[in-house]
């Protein structure tokens, strides 16, 4: 059973984490995931949620406390944004490499300098090399529903999950949210076992300096180098995707709500323009899709769920019919072009159907971004390509840049 109440995104947030069971929280505030911590303290506070949350001072320490929990065999729980996330970066690696399934609400927000508190999605996409599962939600029933999903999907390979949604535009939006009952979550969701033991009656030292070779332990033991556990890291983010599309699958089961697993589709079934993205703009790109279809232009959406590891296979399949594909998105890969934008041309690199592929940034430090603006810059594309035109340097939607 669930019940819908009217609530933000970090209430979103906060509830999918009290659901899941959370034991451990530490976060530092930060605009606009602040308020997320501060509802998860009232919880605990208040006793609606029986855990310990951990004080610190600064994001740095809040992810080290939450690797040291998770390391005794704790479910954890951090959230941040912008410069915070930046100051969590050596930890991020740390969490991963430990393989520790941490679940970390990125409230996206552009970085400094020059400052500001708006959206963006520059601060997830430049960590997205640190060995994280990295999820994008379009609104807040997805972010309610994908923390309690991103638990089992990280206890599941034994990697941590970034759940990111848009700062304000989802933050602090308010819109209805079915809450699903603790005892369906429970069923759902079976309690954390840790890799990790930690005992004064078994010793261990965890993460010692390893040579670059495979070497024998004190108990004659041959353990793995340093390059071992890399591919291990990387083996395990490459059987995520399966992982994820079952717990999609499981969940809707569940719960009636099927979120894509690594990407959704809009109209696409007789698509011949593609406009692609990932979180609030890929939700607006579906009635910039509805204007296009008006005027005769067959357009549809892919929005990309999961980008890392990222959906090679999946998007090659659903573009492998388009005749003009078009990526919005809000970061930039400085020097080069959208990280999204390379990531799908790389994925198709291989496929035997190849589209023109036209890039825009949009969006960046909160700029609104309208889906008529999607529309009319997605038709320009769309009629320089029937002409042939297919090469177009990226472009800024809605910035002067003369």
């Amino acid at each position: 059973m669930s019940n819908v109440q009217i609530m933000t995104g970090n209430s979103a947030a906060a509830i999918g984490a009290k659901l899941s069971a959370v034991q451990v929280v530490a976060a530092y505030p930060i605009t606009p995931q602040s308020q997320l911590a501060e509802i998860l303290s009232q919880y605990i506070e208040g006793g609606e949620l029986k855990a310990e949350y951990v004080r610190v001072e600064g994001e740095h320490s809040a992810l080290t406390v939450c690797i040291s929990a998770s390391t005794v065999g704790a479910r954890v729980f951090t959230a941040t944004s912008a410069n915070g996330l930046l100051y969590m970066h050596e930890q991020l690696h740390w969490a991963a490499g430990s393989r520790l399934p941490i679940v970390m609400c990125c409230v996206n927000r552009g970085v400094g300098a020059p400052w500001t508190i708006f959206n963006d999605q520059q601060d997830s996409l430049a960590q997205r090399d640190t060995g994280w599962i990295q999820i994008y939600c379009r609104n807040n029933q997805e972010i309610l529903d994908t923390v309690i999903q991103a638990y089992r999907i990280a206890e599941a390979v034994y990697a941590p999950v970034m759940v990111n949604y848009d700062g304000f535009v989802l933050s602090h939006t308010m819109m209805p949210v079915a809450v699903p009952d603790s005892e369906t979550v429970r069923d759902f969701l079976p309690p954390y076992r840790p890799h990790t033991i930690l005992s004064p009656d078994d010793p261990r030292n965890l993460n010692p300096v390893l040579f670059p070779w495979r070497r024998e332990n004190s108990a004659g033991v041959l353990c793995d180098g340093y390059m071992e556990m890399r591919y291990k890291l990387q083996a395990a983010l490459e059987k995520a995707p399966a992982v994820i599309q079952e717990t999609n699958r499981l969940f809707a089961a569940a719960f009636g709500r099927d979120h894509g697993g690594l990407h959704w589709e809009y109209r696409t079934e007789d698509a011949e323009l593609l406009l692609v993205g990932m979180g609030s703009l890929a939700s607006e790109a579906t009635a910039a899709a509805d204007l296009l279809r008006e005027e005769g232009i067959r357009a549809g959406v892919i929005g990309v769920r999961v980008f890392r590891p990222f959906p090679a296979g999946e998007l090659r399949a659903a573009c492998a019919r388009a005749r003009g594909i078009v990526i919005f998105e809000k970061g930039i890969s400085y020097g080069y072009e959208g990280a999204l934008c390379s990531e799908l041309k790389a994925a198709l690199y291989r496929a035997e159907h190849q589209a023109p592929i036209h890039n825009y940034i949009a969006g960046l430090g909160g700029r609104d971004v309208k889906a008529r603006e999607l529309a009319d810059a997605a038709r320009t594309s769309w009629q320089a390509m029937e002409k042939g035109n297919y090469d177009q340097p990226t472009s800024w939607l809605n910035c002067y840049t003369g």
